[in-house]
């Protein structure tokens, strides 16, 4: 088995979990694979994967080597089909919230994948925090910077945020007219995935922005909950405007503090590697930021 062999047996290993997976994928036999690690293990003079009866998983210097095997098997797909005059192709693995995806990726996909019949792609959901090498992991469409600074970051918009109240939480406790009113207020309290963290309301006010962490009687820390508990009549609660669309438009939530706005969020496509991001990744990114760039 030569170089490029076992690094993609390598990342087939650590992103299915399973040397028998990996080894049925590439036609090999198991005990092929399993002689290719050790002595993938013996040349690097590391210990890259963790076994158990049950479970394989990368070392912390595997995670590291996969993240390096995924660049150069990217390169050198992305250099075959350069020279090929080829369409991008192969498989995306993207991360994103389930709103934004079926808001604005899944209205325009099927022009994307008549563009690039190549490119398959699988759309995961959640607003967790995820390890990118360890679950294989293309890109996650997030708000904010990642702490991890090995990670690349390519901004692709920006969504402007709103406050929203229900009518019956309006009726309970009055409509606010400034953040000065806000004393006898509740929110939603949203948990940060990344400090844990309940994070505060924000309000511009003469060009600064302004804080208020208000008592929380109701905490999570997924978007969509956070919504539902809102338009229950638990709480103010902020986040960008497109989340609001359908409850604003039936009445089940009304925009307040309009004249002081939280601001818009940066949102950012996040991937690891040192390297450019592989030529398909780039086509999708180009493809999402020209999405936002016309509906925001």
């Amino acid at each position: 088995m030569d170089k490029i062999q076992q690094l993609q047996l390598f990342v087939r290993i650590v992103e299915g979990g399973s040397f028998l997976h990996a080894a049925q994928a590439l036609g090999i036999a198991r005990s092929t694979a399993t002689n290719a690690i050790k002595q993938l293990e013996q040349e690097t003079g590391v210990q890259l994967l963790a076994r158990t009866t049950r479970e394989v998983k990368p070392t912390p210097e595997g995670e590291e080597f996969h993240r390096r095997a995924r660049a150069v098997l990217g390169d050198i797909e992305d250099t075959w089909s350069v020279f090929r005059k080829a369409a991008p192709g192969g498989h995306l693995r993207i991360n994103a919230s389930g709103l934004l995806t079926r808001t604005f990726l899944v209205p325009e996909l099927p022009g994307f994948l008549r563009q690039y019949p190549d490119i398959v792609i699988t759309f995961g959901q959640t607003d967790r925090f995820v390890n990118l090498v360890r679950e294989g992991i293309d890109c996650v469409i997030r708000v904010g910077v990642p702490e991890d600074s090995s990670l690349r970051l390519r901004r692709l918009g920006y969504l402007p945020e709103i406050t929203c109240a229900s009518p019956d939480y309006l009726a309970a406790y009055g409509t606010p007219r400034s953040p000065d009113d806000l004393a006898s207020h509740h929110m939603i309290g949203f948990v940060s995935s990344q400090s844990g963290d309940v994070m505060p309301l924000n309000f511009i006010r003469n060009g600064r922005t302004e804080s208020r962490l208000l008592p929380a009687r109701v905490m999570t820390d997924n978007s969509d909950t956070a919504a539902a508990l809102a338009a229950q009549g638990l709480g103010l609660i902020q986040a960008p405007r497109y989340r609001f669309e359908e409850q604003l438009r039936r009445g089940e939530l009304v925009e307040v503090l309009a004249a002081y706005p939280p601001g818009s969020l940066q949102i950012n496509a996040i991937y690891a590697g040192e390297r450019r991001a592989s030529r398909r990744l780039d086509v999708f990114l180009n493809w999402v930021s020209d999405i936002f760039a016309r509906a925001l």
